[in-house]
């Protein structure tokens, strides 16, 4: 499996505090499965990102793994004006690895206004955006037509995994339900942050999904869709969508 979406570098946002807890999550993905992670810190008001400082550890990272597992870098990218402007000016500085992907965040409260048109501006600029976690975002919850919008616009959509086993409460349970019956749920990933109350797994997720829509788009949530993003490659038709 391949998770695009794990706060896995240590002490740099409020993700893993220490080297000590991300060898911890190391060890728990990889014996959950999982063989890529996406190491996407905040890129937000509150947490600065230096890419190419965080690039720098994930020799570090590969290390503290024991080869158990491949690294590659993103961000999780908060949709603001100053955020934007930069990204327009530089949209790979903040996309997975050297592809066209790239993480982004809403606020959870609600969306921009103009978030549309954020959107498709990204897309001129040759990025395929990733909304995360609109599951667990209270407009979006409310208004999941908005996330189908998006969808035709040309972004994709990350859903939390454990957002499907109950951890965000009934109503992101249901809405990210409601997504994945939509056809609007491209990929799952953990938002890990710790080995507790977020931690790296992926095989609960894949079991539950199976167990709501067949094994064959478990499947492609979390193994065959996050791998083509991490390649670069087009994420193909969901399973029986095409």
């Amino acid at each position: 499996m391949v998770d695009i979406h794990c706060h896995i570098l240590p002490g740099i946002d409020d993700g893993s505090e220490s080297w000590a807890t991300t060898a911890a999550m190391c060890r728990m993905a990889a014996a959950d499965g999982i063989r890529h992670i996406v190491a996407t810190p905040h890129c937000d008001d509150r947490f600065d990102y230096d890419r190419e400082h965080f690039t720098d550890m994930l020799a570090t990272l590969s290390e503290v793994a024991n080869g158990k597992l491949t690294f590659s870098i993103g961000c999780d990218f908060h949709m603001s004006p100053d955020n934007i402007q930069e990204a327009m000016a530089d949209p790979r500085r903040f996309a997975i690895g050297e592809t066209q992907y790239m993480m982004v965040e809403f606020d959870h409260n609600g969306i921009p206004p103009n978030a549309g048109g954020q959107l498709l501006a990204l897309v001129s600029r040759g990025m395929v955006p990733i909304i995360t976690h609109p599951e667990r975002n209270a407009y979006l919850m409310r208004k999941p037509e908005a996330v189908l919008r998006f969808v035709n616009a040309g972004c994709l959509v990350q859903v939390t995994a454990n957002a499907f086993t109950g951890r965000w409460g009934p109503k992101s349970q249901k809405a990210a339900e409601l997504l994945l019956k939509k056809n609007a749920v491209h990929i799952v990933a953990t938002d890990a942050h710790d080995v507790t109350l977020r931690p790296p797994v992926l095989s609960e997720v894949r079991a539950r999904i199976a167990a709501l829509a067949g094994a064959e788009l478990a499947d492609a949530l979390v193994t065959h869709n996050p791998a083509a993003v991490v390649a670069g490659r087009s994420v193909p038709p969901l399973p029986g969508k095409g």
